[in-house]
Parts: structure tokens; C-alpha cells; sequence
């Protein structure tokens, strides 16, 4: 496998413009951010993901929340602002099929479609981040004008 070096600049200023707004206003641009990047990488796990019934092609999505079991091994990992996680759900079974067992052999599908559309993931990332967070300032100092307005009005 090759490495690629991957050089993004500008998101030490998407950094800070998040900084600005309000905290959960910034998590949630992050979490639309972040839904949109990890659509692809799921796409294509569902994609290569091996199929008998088809349960574990259909369990593979992107999201925020982990199941119960999953949300233990995550214990004491450190918290980000936001987080996203692209996987199937918690069946014993689709880690059998990622990595294999003592009479069954691997089936990778979800670091193949990581390696496939990482660098694509943080495009995304890198081309949203800015257009999210111009739309969420819009949308607060549309709020804050109607707000002053009625202050103006009713006072």
C-alpha cells in the first residue's frame, strides 16, 4: 500500500469561525459536516460488504450514536466536539466478517471502502465546513435582526 501525504489549508480559520458561534450551534454544523463526509465511506462499505441474507449490508450506516455495547469499548476515549462513526451495527457478526475467524477467513469491507474514500471524506470536509458555518452566522444574525426588531416594535 502507498501512503499519500494529504495537505489541507484553511482549517485553522474554519477553527476559529466555529469558535464564534455559539457551542451548540458549531457542534451541530460539525455533525451535518461530518454526516455528509462519511455518506460515501458507507456507500461503499454497503457496497463491498459480503452478502448471505444481507443483514450486515443493511446494518452499515453513518451516524452519532453507538450502540449500548459499542458505546462501552468507547469508554474513556476522548470526547471531540463532534463525532461520526460509519460502521454496521453491533452484531458479533460483522466483525467475523471484517476480520475473519478460526473457520472462516476475513471479508474486509470497512477498511477497503476507509482506504477508498478517506481522502474524498476530507474533501468534503474541507469544502463544507466554510459554507455550513457562513449559513448557520447568516441564519443567527437574521435571528438577532428579528429579535431587535421586536424589541424596537414592542418597546
Amino acid at each position: 500500500m502507498t501512503s499519500k501525504r494529504v495537505r489541507v489549508e484553511g482549517l485553522r480559520d474554519l477553527d476559529r469561525a466555529l469558535g464564534e458561534l455559539p457551542k451548540r450551534t458549531g457542534k451541530a454544523v460539525l455533525r451535518r459536516t461530518l454526516m455528509r463526509a462519511a455518506a460515501p465511506i458507507a456507500a461503499t462499505a454497503q457496497a463491498l460488504a459480503p452478502v448471505d441474507e444481507g443483514g450486515l449490508k443493511r446494518s452499515i450506516h453513518a451516524g452519532t450514536r453507538l450502540s449500548r455495547r459499542q458505546a462501552r469499548t468507547m469508554r474513556g476515549a476522548t470526547r471531540s466536539t463532534a463525532e461520526v462513526y460509519v460502521g454496521p451495527g453491533p452484531s458479533s457478526k460483522s466483525i467475523t466478517q471484517e476480520f475473519g475467524a478460526e473457520h472462516h477467513g476475513p471479508q474486509p469491507y470497512m477498511r477497503p471502502a476507509w482506504d477508498r474514500e478517506r481522502f474524498r471524506a476530507l474533501q468534503i470536509i474541507a469544502t463544507t465546513l466554510g459554507a455550513e458555518i457562513d449559513k448557520a452566522a447568516k441564519r443567527i444574525a437574521q435571528r438577532a435582526r428579528r429579535e431587535a426588531a421586536k424589541m424596537r416594535a414592542g418597546g
